[in-house]
């Protein structure tokens, strides 16, 4: 397993990665988005690490009540894309969140399209 969960030290990492979404630049914007992640327990931030770098983010904001979750949030650092780095984070969510069905955001929706078809019949 390649997701580690966002602790607090991480925050920089993680406002670094949020950056890269066109939603999430101005700096006020950010700061709001980590603290959602830090203090609201349904919200929950992973980053993704290959050997002693972190390369990607997801985050997700969880519904026990009717088991789902929606990615709000994805991004891989650009020397990395087209690697099928986002694709592997969608997969482990699966395995992190067994029997929650994967929903997305307007923002997500495409990735999360593409990443369905690209795994035919894939629980995610």
């Amino acid at each position: 397993m390649k997701l580690i969960r966002f602790k607090k030290a991480h925050e920089k990492i993680a406002m670094g990665f949020l950056s890269y979404i066109p939603s999430e630049k101005m700096l006020r914007k950010l700061q709001e988005t980590i603290q959602l992640y830090l203090c609201d327990e349904d919200w929950q931030l992973f980053l993704y690490k290959e050997s002693e770098d972190y390369i990607g983010l997801i985050g997700v904001e969880v519904h026990e009540h009717d088991k789902t979750y929606t990615i709000q949030h994805i991004s891989v650092n650009p020397s990395f894309r087209s690697e099928g780095i986002g694709y592997d984070m969608v997969k482990e969510l699966a395995l992190i969140y067994p029997g929650y069905q994967c929903q997305s955001t307007d923002f997500t929706e495409q990735f999360i399209e593409r990443c369905k078809r690209k795994e035919e019949g894939a629980d995610i």
